[in-house]
């Protein structure tokens, strides 16, 4: 049976994690298929926004413990190769071209919380439990250090890598992991209302904003690669299409495909 499940409608992925026997923790084979899925949703250009979920009581909960204890006979050479592909999985994610949405609920462990990070924007269930739970285990978070370091203060990282304390959404909330939580009904609104926001802007250019926004902590001439993104942006056919629409109080061409 597939670790996953992948199902699009109407330009909507939704990626499934789908082990809940085991609440949904990655193994080798597990991460071989999320780091494929990846790669492939990114390479569909009609694709608007990926949401992913977890089967189950629990979205995730970090890695196999029978799959971590078989990586304990291997040797370093090999735990290198195999921590790459984990970092690889993870890198798939972040490198997403549209915006990608997490919703997550029950356990939120470890490994997990690379995956949340790598996302856009995440989604609580109110009785979510989030847990760094690494040193705990002998080990650190290592693999998923820098995806969360984008979004988390270093005081926060500080805290929560070495005591690996459980936290709840609204501490989630505050550190910048999570955006909202609420309970289950509630939360699947949300997340339905902000999937019909990205239907509603430009494609193109919300591809474009979450490119900018990945290259602004990295960007040497922030003046030339703004100004230069606008231009082109305004020039475009989208851009064009989307002020003329405005000016001429109708429905972009992209909304009128939904209509």
């Amino acid at each position: 049976m597939s670790a996953i499940k992948i199902k699009i409608d109407d330009r909507v992925a939704t990626l499934i994690l789908n082990r809940p026997q085991v609440r949904n923790a990655f193994d080798k084979d597990m991460i071989d298929e999320l780091t494929r899925a990846f790669g492939d949703l990114s390479l569909n250009p009609d694709l608007r926004v990926l949401v992913l979920e977890g089967e189950g009581e629990s979205f995730c909960a970090g890695a196999d413990l029978n799959w971590m204890r078989s990586m304990a006979k291997f040797n370093r050479v090999e735990n290198i190769e195999d921590s790459e592909k984990l970092y690889d999985m993870f890198k798939a994610l972040a490198d997403m071209p549209c915006p990608v949405l997490s919703v997550v609920q029950g356990h939120v462990m470890g490994g997990a919380l690379g995956l949340v990070a790598a996302s856009d924007i995440c989604l609580a269930q109110e009785k979510t439990q989030f847990c760094f739970s690494e040193v705990r285990l002998g080990i650190a978070p290592a693999v998923i250090s820098s995806f969360v370091a984008a979004k988390v203060s270093v005081a926060d990282l500080y805290r929560y890598f070495l005591t690996a304390e459980v936290f709840g959404p609204k501490e989630a909330r505050r550190m910048g992991l999570v955006q909202d939580f609420a309970g289950a009904k509630e939360i699947k609104e949300i997340k339905n209302r902000i999937v019909k926001k990205f239907l509603q802007n430009g494609p193109l250019a919300v591809r474009a904003s979450k490119a900018l926004l990945k290259q602004i902590p990295k960007m040497e001439n922030p003046r030339k690669t703004t100004t230069e993104l606008i231009a082109s942006l305004r020039v475009s056919p989208e851009g064009q299409e989307g002020l003329t629409a405005f000016l001429e109080k109708r429905k972009p061409h992209w909304l009128e495909s939904q209509s």
